[in-house]
């Protein structure tokens, strides 16, 4: 059976003999049309199952009041929360959503960025994929900011684009974590990281490494075990494990966090009362895991938030020539389980 044309402002303004800006006041109810006039197309319309294309009238107005969301792995927790964030807050003023993941692919980052240009977008909200950050080729973001399309980054950011960012305070977070083992008698302290490669992995290091620098305990890169494809969780762990004194272990992710508990459940080591561990994000699975993991957590749904006000501010207020800011969300650690209490 064939398709029924879809009827358009064309279809109407011919139907009536008037031009398609006539049609279109009448079907807003604008007074300059009469009554008369405005009552016979309303009906005509009606009839004929006319729907407004809400992008083609922004269009006319410069605006299709749509987001561009590129996020790199959706089965992140954080990133999922960021989501969340970004969707309640969008969907307030009035925004409408077109999301891409990029996987952490360069070329799908490059790709999701045409595809959503071409959709005539007003901005993007995006956190960039890691191979973007080992490549260090940020062009396909210039080039949108240099076609007049406003880009707000959070979390992984890229210094060298001017652009407004929110990002977490990785290196705080990381140092407050390592400070927590030490005030609870830790010395030996391992980093579990998967992100090494990324910006916000770097600086999760630098806040372990300044804790122990401060409080005179040795840097032992032998302790800082780097996953990656190319080495296993499980090797590496067993590997520290068998040749260390390790009394605490903090973990720069999530999935990290989860799989070191089950490698020290499997050597029978005994958490916290041998080892403590900390990990970063606070998402569903160290809450429910035995027992449950004391973890840092990043706010991502104020995150999300906190990026789309900031976008929303600039197309709106677009006239106004203001300075890119970067604005920094504190994180907090929340005790369970797997840390020592303090006066222990």
């Amino acid at each position: 059976m064939k398709k029924k044309k879809r009827i358009t402002l064309k279809d109407i303004a011919n139907e009536f003999s008037v031009s398609i800006a006539t049609v279109s006041k009448a079907l807003n109810d604008s007074y300059e049309i009469s009554t008369k006039t405005k009552t016979k197309i309303q009906e005509y319309a009606k009839e004929h199952k006319y729907r407004s294309n809400s992008v083609a009238l922004n269009l006319n107005q410069k605006k299709t009041k749509t987001i561009g969301v590129i996020i790199p792995n959706i089965l992140n927790h954080f990133f999922t929360k960021v989501f969340v964030g970004i969707e309640k807050t969008a969907t307030a003023n009035g925004y409408n959503l077109i999301t891409c993941i990029s996987n952490e692919s360069y070329e799908k980052e490059v790709n999701a960025m045409e595809l959503l240009k071409n959709s005539a977008l007003d901005g993007f909200i995006l956190s960039i994929a890691e191979e973007t950050q080992i490549k260090q080729n940020f062009s396909h973001f210039q080039n949108a900011i240099n076609e007049g399309i406003p880009i707000v980054m959070f979390d992984r950011v890229a210094d060298e684009i001017s652009c407004d960012k929110v990002i977490v305070n990785d290196k705080e977070g990381a140092y407050n974590a390592t400070n927590h083992f030490i005030e609870t008698g830790c010395k030996n302290i391992a980093i579990v990281s998967t992100i090494h490669n990324l910006s916000v992995g770097k600086l999760r290091l630098e806040g372990y490494k300044k804790a122990l620098r401060e409080a005179g305990i040795p840097l032992d890169e032998s302790m800082i075990l780097k996953v990656d494809e190319f080495n296993d969780i499980d090797t590496l762990l067993k590997i520290l494990l068998d040749s260390k004194v390790v009394d605490a272990i903090l973990c720069l992710e999530e999935d990290s966090a989860v799989n070191t508990l089950r490698m020290l459940h499997s050597k029978a080591y005994k958490v916290p009362e041998d080892i403590s561990l900390i990990g970063f994000t606070n998402g569903v699975l160290p809450r429910y895991v035995t027992p449950a993991i004391t973890t840092i957590s990043q706010h991502g749904i104020y995150l999300g938030e906190t990026a789309t006000q900031m976008l929303i501010e600039k197309l709106e207020n677009e006239n106004t020539q203001t300075s890119h800011v970067t604005k920094v969300i504190k994180t907090n650690l929340i005790e369970r389980e797997t840390t020592k209490p303090l006066s222990y």
